[in-house]
């Protein structure tokens, strides 16, 4: 079998589509300072990011800073945060951050197979594909996704899962490559071009059987040749037993499916061109 995900040259429809290269460490580090300030200064009150500032003021005094800008003053009240919060330097942080990015890019460290679909097709991703993921339910396969420094965008019809998930995405300082959209399954999408699909069917439970059709018809237009859909295996009770992949199977027509040994979800591949052979 041809492994589409493989040896792929760069597509001027992937660049279109919005991806990115992926970010330098250093980068990364200026994001995870800034965010860890923020967090911060919002959990101050008036009075005390006002005290921040008087300090600030008196310390660039002593140092002979005759000329006070309001941008000098901000980043000096930003470094004041810095040392009280005891931030790492950079070179510490390095080392921490890479075994934390070494970890969380195994399977296990979310919970998920280690010989799964996912497992396989994650590291076949480029920096910079798009992603998306339906349902908040398979937060730990965004993140995962994430982790290889893919573009993922999770929507759920839930505010709170959807909230959920972005905090999540911050406590993990996965952020950067992460989004999270409230939408109504079937009448709205943002206009994306994965490379990648992962749909949780239990957070289509409650939809018609029409919005169902439609948000896979849409996600499978949008989808770039050569991606991927994959539909994840959950429990279903006996009213959603329309929701398993294999119930879905019927909505991938003229994609090629991917033949697993033992159940686990099922894996749909999107023709290099259209009217290709399955």
């Amino acid at each position: 079998m041809v492994n589409p995900l493989a040896d792929r040259t760069p597509d001027p429809a992937r660049r279109a589509s919005g991806a990115r290269s992926a970010p330098t460490q250093r980068q990364e580090y200026q994001e995870f300072i800034l965010q860890r300030i923020e967090e911060y200064k919002e959990a101050l009150t008036r009075e005390d990011l006002l005290a921040i500032g008087d300090e600030a003021v008196r310390e660039l005094e002593r140092g002979d800073q005759y000329l006070l800008t309001e941008v000098l003053l901000l980043e000096h009240v930003d470094r004041i945060i810095q040392r009280r919060l005891r931030l790492p330097s950079f070179p510490r942080w390095k080392q921490k951050h890479r075994a934390l990015r070494d970890a969380q890019r195994e399977p296990t460290h979310w919970g998920l197979e280690s010989d799964g679909a996912l497992a396989r097709y994650a590291p076949r991703l480029e920096a910079g594909d798009i992603a998306v993921v339906v349902g908040a339910g398979a937060l730990p396969a965004a993140l995962f996704l994430a982790a290889h420094d893919v573009e993922v965008l999770l929507l759920d019809q839930d505010l709170s899962g959807v909230e959920s998930a972005e905090q999540r995405a911050v406590g993990e300082q996965l952020a950067r490559r992460f989004q999270a959209l409230v939408v109504r399954f079937g009448s709205w999408m943002p206009d994306v071009c994965p490379m990648f699909v992962a749909l949780d069917p239990a957070a289509l439970a409650g939809t018609t059987a029409r919005d169902r059709a439609a948000l896979i018809h849409d996600l499978q237009q949008r989808t770039l040749p050569g991606g991927v859909h994959l539909v994840l295996s959950t429990p279903s009770p006996s009213e959603v037993i329309a929701l398993t992949p294999e119930a879905l199977r019927r909505l991938y027509g003229d994609w090629r499916l991917e033949r697993r040994k033992r159940a686990g979800g099922l894996v749909a591949i999107k023709p290099e061109r259209p009217g290709a052979s399955t």
